[in-house]
């Protein structure tokens, strides 16, 4: 990067404004929460019907923040001149399914019910779904990991069948039996443990379906989650191919299905799955085949990413971005639960959007103005397997050699104030130590992701981000809430997960107390305006897998 043309600049600004340090957290502009709950009650309202990717809920959604920005002076972020991405979807509906047959053993075939037992869908563009008779492999966790000396699937070929696997890392443990935490992250789930890792892998190796077993803990979520997200219309990105080279059905089994499943093929479940926590594993044929089909309703959609940008202050640096982003999207309507069919979003992710709005407004008001350029990014299906962000990354707006910085808000503290900040993980990226210095401004610490196990980091838009080697910084609420008896944060999480995380009853709650959310957000204005004003690019930690993209880039780009 020009270091010598910023260090003038700050110079410059430092005479003029007769100080050479940067601003205080507490100089900054606040962060109104008043007008952020307005947002929220505004997004996450029955006429937004869940801003669902296509629906009228994205138009009134994409209007609302369009209006935003623009009455912030904010500019377009599209350099066609508008605040419009579109991002081309293709949205499959499936219907009539039929029960997933299983044949062989000593047992008759047998019918597992959808919904109740599996719930699935297909990512292939077509009017029809069908497997036919595929025989059932158990592939243990479905990961090949070279650099872990891991390999789930030795020499078998998977062609043509139908994968059966374990969600989550497999728990390589020690000589102490504990988590190996050189090994898959230890407790901390790494992107082989994600079921879109699996899928991916299933479709690489010709596998014509694959079923993921489902467990309430290791997933980090119940099993009526999975049953809301995987039932009614699901997107993707439309491809060339029509993606017709995923595998036909994409599935769950409930653990009760799959305990009966391992049952007919003379296998015992938890002994399979004890066998799979070994480099020693290799694939188990079941000696059963699946039958399964049903039909797929096809629409192409024009979804939008929302972007606004503030011009940088400085004009050597004024190509140089940082990204502050949020997933608009949410489930849209769907199946009623207690009579409510409106997946609202209201923390999910609502009050990101709607801090991140806040944010933006504030970001206007400080002065002197940042040096670099800041963009406003509002991604669309997000719900949909990070699709919006995803699309951005393959074809962004500005260079990825000169964006800086993301940061990234899903999911907001709506509970109170904290004496602490949650970092998905922490020690990632040089983000964290910016962070980390603000933080102590509030006389606030951070402390790593309480559940490391669930994989959050590989979960949320950012993600796409640090895939092609942007460094991102991802925050979740504190846990250690300031008058609160202890334990009380940890609850608040349980609750939220097991009740209304996407439900229906992620609706605006009237005992929210959104004083933290606005700690955090200005914590996080802090973060974006100061990197927007530093002599340096932050960088991944040494470590990082991520790096070694960053710096490639960088090198082909000519910056720095």
């Amino acid at each position: 990067m020009r270091r010598t043309a910023l260090a003038l600049s700050l110079l410059a600004a430092a005479c003029a404004s007769g100080s050479s340090e940067p601003l205080d957290v507490a100089e900054m502009p606040d962060i109104d929460a008043a007008t952020v709950l307005r947002h929220i009650e505004t997004l996450a309202s029955d006429e937004f019907e869940g801003r669902a990717p296509g629906s009228r809920g994205e138009k009134l959604t994409v209007d609302y923040l369009v209006t935003q920005f623009r009455e912030m002076g904010l500019q377009p972020g599209n350099p066609n001149g508008t605040y419009l991405q579109q991002v081309p979807l293709v949205g499959l509906t499936p219907s009539n399914f039929t029960p997933l047959t299983i044949r062989g053993g000593s047992d008759r075939p047998a019918a597992f019910e959808y919904r109740t037992d599996y719930v699935g869908n297909s990512l292939r563009v077509t009017d029809r779904i069908a497997l036919e008779n595929s025989e059932l492999v158990f592939v243990g966790y479905g990961v090949e990991a070279p650099e872990y000396e891991w390999d789930d699937f030795g020499d078998m070929d998977l062609t043509g069948k139908t994968l059966v696997m374990l969600v989550n890392d497999p728990p390589l443990t020690g000589q102490d039996g504990q988590l190996d935490p050189d090994v898959f992250g230890g407790n901390a789930m790494t992107l082989y443990g994600r079921w879109t890792y699996k899928f991916e892998k299933a479709a690489e190796l010709g596998a014509a379906g694959a079923f993921v077993v489902h467990e309430d803990v290791p997933a980090g979520y119940p099993f009526s989650v999975v049953q809301g997200g995987w039932s009614g219309e699901a997107f993707n990105l439309i491809t060339p191919d029509r993606n017709m080279n995923r595998a036909a059905v994409e599935a769950w089994l409930s653990l009760d299905a799959a305990t009966r499943l391992f049952e007919m093929a003379g296998l015992d479940y938890q002994a399979q799955k004890t066998a799979a926590a070994s480099r020693d594993f290799t694939p188990v044929p079941m000696s059963l085949t699946a039958s399964l089909s049903f039909d797929q309703a096809q629409r192409t959609v024009d979804s939008n990413n929302v972007i606004a940008r503030l011009p940088g202050s400085n004009p050597d640096l004024a190509d140089e971005h940082v990204v502050y982003m949020a997933h608009w999207d949410h489930m849209g309507v769907g199946e009623p639960v207690d009579g409510d069919a409106i997946y609202n979003g209201a923390m999910d992710n609502a009050s990101g959007t709607a801090a991140m709005l806040e944010i933006a407004r504030a970001m206007t008001q400080i002065e002197p103005a940042p040096e670099r350029s800041v963009l406003f990014l509002a991604v669309t299906a997000e719900e949909q397997g990070l699709l919006g962000s995803a699309y951005y990354a393959q074809f962004p707006l500005y260079p990825l050699a000169t964006t800086v910085a993301a940061v990234n808000l899903d999911g907001m503290n709506m509970w109170g104030r904290t004496r602490d900040m949650v970092v998905i993980g922490l020690g990632a990226s040089e983000l964290d130590d910016y962070l980390r210095e603000a933080a102590a401004e509030q006389d606030r610490v951070l402390v790593p992701d309480p559940e490391p196990e669930k994989g959050f980091y590989y979960r949320s838009d950012h993600f796409n981000f640090a895939k092609v080697g942007v460094p991102a910084l991802y925050k979740d609420d504190g846990i250690d809430y300031i008058g609160k008896p202890e334990g009380y944060g940890q609850e608040k999480r349980d609750y939220y997960t097991s009740t209304d995380y996407h439900a229906p009853s992620d609706e605006v709650k009237p005992e929210w107390d959104l004083s933290g959310l606005a700690e955090d957000a200005k914590l996080l204005l802090a973060v974006g305006y100061r990197v927007a004003n530093a002599d340096e690019y932050p960088e991944w930690s040494p470590t990082s897998e991520f790096r070694a993209i960053r710096e490639q880039m960088l090198q082909a780009g000519g910056s720095r």
